[in-house]
């Protein structure tokens, strides 16, 4: 994902440009990315960039007039309306459009960057006092790696810009890989990685004499928490206002933005109140091999309901052929935080990009909205992992456990987002600029003061909708919410759509065991088209039964792969043949394996 990278040092300059040279290029994924440094020796700052050329963070490093203040910042900020014009009102000099009011901020707001409001982080220099500061954005999400080292502390937007200049570290953390294998991503702003860490969300962690001085925070979660709840009808009120005047500021860039659609609520919501002109927001869904979707069949009905224009990107034979490729690179883009399983996302946004550079979507608005609990610990086939190693995944579920007390939506925007949601985040951003209006500080501040009453149902969702567009609200939902008709009607199509959700769901990957015998006795039948491909676009359970049969093999069963000092090798083989026969299901574990695999041979056992 683009970001910082760099170093604070006493070390001589020329090894520490070197480094510093090092880390840039180890971030040079694609060509459309553009980079940069920028060195302040006397305080022993080395700072470079990697950015998607045209985007909000392409210009830099931001310097002030008198030139004492530097930031060089990363990722996308949506300031209140007439924020620059403010600005320039006290004299300040500003580009037209673009990041430059930044600077002006971090020199006039004491706070800074407490009033920012997006997903970025960035390093801020003041050469008056020789101080530094590094930053991310309050929940997180634009994640920034470092590592203390002595005289050196390494930073950078993703781990293996410093396990570049710091081979030593290419070594795997038993806790983090734990986390990671049971509950799909690390905890507590660990890694897999030793001896390197994640900065925590709302950070702001200063330097002085080339050295850390302070790890500080500039926003606490209760803030937030201690708010007096609302009435029901006032939150609605207030919340709508909230929605509607900030949705704007989403919308505003110099790049062409393609609306990102699915069948559910939270896209729609954006779209029944953004007016834009007939056919000028192109609109798009991911589709699968075998038919339409509902994503794809309501999201369609949406679009020509607004009048813009609408297309799928089909996951199919194509990314099958390169599946090799695209799960390799899935890992190795994402410091193997990102599933294999997401390597349809890394396909389907390459192809986003050639729609539009920025993609807009309802990412994040059933967890804040409706509080959802997106990941949880899963149990693994007894036996897959020697016991030493075993005892990690346990640690892992008590951990998890722990860490679900307090605030429900706290769990939701500062633990889950920057620890779950953060990976296919990182994915996305590799190719695309992914925008959410539903992690805005204002909408989110605001839902924390929501009655409990508002977070049985999805009234408040529905509400909004028809207060936009009552169109849009008269167009069911992928699952059956909303839609005009007869209570009967609306009863029995929400009653089908939900059995054909868990249908798909038990036929795919949830299939349970006994299920699969039965059903490989039934293979000629291919019950399998009865149910896939109504709900999801991606179909790993057969996919890796059929097309992907050889690469499993190739991957799993290969002598690296069985020598693995925490991995069972017998289990492992009889995980393999079973999925592979037809009468077992192994999927998460087959993508769980292929995942630690890869992160094995792109990052531990590198010479």
């Amino acid at each position: 994902m683009p970001g910082i990278v760099g170093l604070i040092t006493d070390m001589p300059r020329d090894r520490a440009e070197r480094e510093l040279l090092r880390m840039v290029e180890a971030l040079r994924h694609e060509s459309f990315y553009v980079t940069g440094t920028w060195i302040d020796e006397s305080q022993g700052i080395y700072v470079g960039w990697i950015a998607r050329r045209h985007s909000f963070d392409d210009p830099m490093p931001l310097r002030n007039e008198a030139g004492d203040v530097t930031l060089v910042f990363s990722g996308e900020e949506f300031p209140k309306p007439g924020t620059a014009q403010s600005l320039k009102s006290r004299g300040h000099v500003l580009d037209p459009a673009g990041p430059s009011y930044l600077v002006h901020l971090a020199e006039e707001d004491a706070t800074f960057p407490a009033g920012l409001n997006g997903r970025f982080h960035g390093l801020l220099a003041r050469s008056l006092d020789g101080t530094a500061m590094l930053f991310n954005d309050r929940y997180g999400m634009h994640r920034i790696y470092y590592h203390e080292a002595k005289g050196t502390f390494y930073f950078a937007a993703e781990a293996k810009a410093i396990l570049v200049v710091r081979p030593d570290l290419r070594t795997i953390d038993p806790r983090g890989l734990g986390e990671l294998l049971s509950c799909g991503c690390t905890l507590e702003n660990r890694t897999v990685f030793k001896d390197i860490f994640v900065l925590p969300p709302a950070s702001a962690w200063s330097f002085r004499e080339k050295a850390l001085e302070r790890k500080s925070s500039y926003f606490s979660a209760s803030t937030w928490e201690d708010q007096a709840p609302l009435e029901e009808e006032a939150y609605y009120q207030q919340l709508r206002d909230v929605f509607t005047q900030n949705l704007p500021r989403y919308f505003d860039s110099p790049q062409r933005i393609g609306m990102s659609l699915t069948g559910g609520l939270d896209s729609r919501m954006i779209m029944a109140w953004r007016k834009d002109p007939p056919g000028s927001l192109p609109c798009y869904s991911f589709g699968g091999m075998f038919r339409d979707c509902q994503d794809v069949i309501m999201a369609r009905r949406v679009a020509e309901a607004c009048r813009q224009p609408y297309q799928v990107v089909t996951v199919a034979e194509e990314f099958l052929s390169r599946f090799p490729h695209y799960s390799e690179r899935t890992v190795y883009l994402t410091d193997g935080c990102c599933n294999v399983s997401h390597s349809s996302d890394l396909y389907i946004n390459e192809h986003s990009r050639e729609i539009a550079p920025v993609r807009m979507t309802g990412n994040y608005g059933g967890e804040v909205l409706r509080r959802v609990r997106a990941f949880k610990p899963m149990e693994l086939p007894p036996g897959l992992f020697e016991a030493e190693f075993s005892s990690q995944l346990q640690v892992a579920r008590q951990t998890y456990d722990g860490l679900l007390g307090g605030h429900p939506l706290s769990f939701a925007v500062f633990r889950q987002a920057p620890w779950h949601h953060y990976s296919l985040l990182a994915l996305e951003q590799t190719q695309v600029a992914l925008r959410s209006p539903y992690l805005d500080n204002e909408f989110v501040r605001t839902v924390f003061r929501a009655p409990q009453s508002t977070l049985q149902s999805n009234d408040i969702s529905l509400r909004l909708i028809a207060d936009g567009d009552s169109r849009l609200r008269r167009i069911r939902t992928d699952r059956g919410l909303g839609g005009n008709g007869t209570h009967l009607r609306a009863a029995f199509v929400h009653q089908w759509l939900e059995f054909t959700f868990k249908a798909e769901y038990a036929y795919d990957y949830g299939m349970p065991q006994w299920v699969a015998k039965a059903d490989h006795l039934a293979a000629p039948l291919h019950l399998e088209r009865l149910f896939l491909g109504r709900h999801k676009f991606y179909h790993f359970r057969i996919w890796y039964r059929d097309f992907l049969a050889n690469y499993v093999r190739e991957m799993l069963l290969d002598s690296r792969t069985l020598s693995r000092s925490y991995v069972n090798p017998k289990m492992l083989q009889k995980i393999v043949a079973g999925h592979l026969k037809g009468d077992r299901n192994y999927t998460t574990a087959i993508h769980k394996m292929l995942t630690a695999e890869h992160l094995h041979r792109l990052f531990i056992d590198v010479s």
